[in-house]
């Protein structure tokens, strides 16, 4: 167990006011990874103190003071990848790869926030008064709110706090209470020592069970000017709510049902591999993940066979072993959660073709599962599985594997598999998600693109000038530059 962790408060770290903490638990253990500080309502005020009183010189930062910071972040994370892999082995039982797959798109996050720093901020507009400049600019909101998830902590945590800072807001940051550390205290503890400024990012660690309350002091609180939140959607929507409640605008990332396309047309070797990388990665704990494989009848029988095939033989285990594949999920609730979801397809005659759903060695650790034969009366049809299982549907037709693919309240990211690039493309036009990928599986993601979703997957963007102009406000400014202006009255 490593040493006890405090909240992140104006540059120092300090305990919770009522100097309680809470337990960080190893997923692959069961032991305690980290004690962290359990912050309450009282800190959230503290935190938003020192964000708020951050903001004004913060924002006045010249923009290669802002630059230096990030670049010298990116090479700082991109250091501590070592250290990275054994955090997210211990704290949520991610393997090697995927944990150094973090430590390095994390890297090029902070790059692409160094890279936002001087992007232009306005443009001059068209006017009817005489003598006047008109122009819009982008300026920065405040104090800004953000949740971000266990997943993909490092990632998702450098992508809550990063393109929000690099244009000059100041953050106050709730970490999952399943990854504090990766996905908050780390993040903090390398943007300080690349020279953030004290106050510029907060960090309130909490225990569960204060969860709701502490969200909801933090979004309530009148100097936090808007929120961004990654997470399951039956969180974000509360979210949502709240921000709403207070008149605050939100960056909404959450879940997926996501679908891989296999079209008559394709390579079902490639398609194998696609669906497999997929759906199984970080054991299926990624919202881009693919809950959903379907395939083109013509194609099914040979690429279910290959599918299972390479699915049984992934290695499963001890995510500090090198050769793991797929890890343990994140704790014993949510593996009970995908049990629940296998056990209720098959007792409602899908069938198991790798795989039993049931938690084995620790409680947390499930062989990977594919089923077949699912309908909409099972509740794994609808709902999102985010642990390692998945579902091959068969389709005669891409018109049908549309339909099918569109049949869900979610709306994240999805693929298509086929050789024919413009039918492809056309298939895509017509998928109801925010993301999708020809000749590529689910799960994509680069700091310079727009990310995020439709319909229940969220609403707003990270990334690139959508990101940017999510996390500032646009401001009207004129100048009477020649002459007085003409008052009537």
């Amino acid at each position: 167990m490593s040493a006890t962790r405090g909240l992140i408060i104006n540059g120092a770290e300090v305990p919770a006011s009522s100097a309680r903490t809470t337990a960080d638990i190893n997923p692959w253990t069961g032991g305690v990874h980290t004690e962290v500080a359990a912050g309450g309502v009282e800190d959230v005020r503290r935190a938003v103190d020192a964000a708020d009183a951050a903001f004004a010189q913060w924002a006045a930062t010249k923009p290669a003071a802002r630059r230096q910071i990030f670049l010298k972040a990116a090479r700082i994370m991109a250091d501590r990848t070592d250290e990275i892999v054994r955090i997210m082995a211990e704290e949520v039982g991610g393997t090697a790869a995927w944990a150094a797959f973090n430590a390095r798109l994390a890297a090029d996050i902070l790059l692409e926030a160094a890279a936002a720093v001087s992007r232009p901020t306005g443009q001059l507009l068209a006017t009817n008064a005489d003598g006047v400049i008109s122009a819009q600019t982008r300026v920065p909101k405040g104090v800004v709110a953000a949740v971000s998830p266990w997943n993909a902590p490092v990632i998702l945590g450098v992508r809550a706090v990063a393109l929000p800072i690099a244009v000059g807001n100041t953050v106050v940051m709730k970490p999952s209470e399943d990854a504090p550390v990766a996905c908050g205290l780390l993040i903090a503890d390398v943007l300080h020592e690349a020279g953030l400024p004290a106050g510029v990012l907060n960090v309130v660690t909490n225990d569960r069970a204060d969860a709701a309350e502490v969200v909801t002091a933090l979004i309530a609180d009148e100097r936090v000017r808007m929120v961004n939140f990654t997470g399951s959607t039956e969180v974000g929507r509360a979210i949502g709510v709240e921000a709403a409640r207070n008149l605050k605008p939100a960056v909404l990332e959450l879940g997926g049902k996501n679908a891989l396309l296999v079209l008559q047309d394709a390579d079902v070797d490639y398609a194998v591999d696609a669906a497999v990388f997929g759906s199984f990665m970080n054991a299926g704990q990624i919202c881009m993940c693919l809950d959903r494989v379907i395939v083109h009848r013509t194609l099914a029988e040979e690429f279910t066979a290959k599918f299972a095939a390479r699915v049984a033989a992934l290695p499963y285990g001890d995510p500090a072993d090198p050769a793991t594949a797929v890890g343990p999920v994140v704790s014993s609730r949510a593996a009970r959660r995908v049990q629940a979801l296998v056990e209720d397809a098959v007792d409602r005659g899908a069938t198991l073709v790798t795989g039993t759903g049931r938690p084995e060695g620790p409680d947390t650790l499930i062989r990977p599962v594919v089923l077949t034969g699912v309908t909409q009366d099972m509740k794994v049809y609808y709902d999102e599985i985010f642990g390692p299982a998945t579902v091959v549907h068969v389709v005669d037709s891409a018109d049908e594997a549309v339909c099918l693919a569109n049949d869900t309240p979610y709306g994240l990211t999805a693929g298509v598999i086929t050789e024919d690039l413009a039918a492809g493309l056309a298939v895509a036009a017509r998928l109801r998600t925010g993301i999708v990928h020809v000749n590529d599986q689910s799960i994509a993601d680069e700091p310079q693109a727009p990310f995020g979703g439709v319909k229940s997957s969220g609403y707003g963007r990270f990334g690139g000038q959508a990101g940017v102009e999510a996390f500032t406000d646009t401001r009207w400014v004129t100048a009477q530059a020649r002459g007085h202006a003409h008052f009537p009255i």
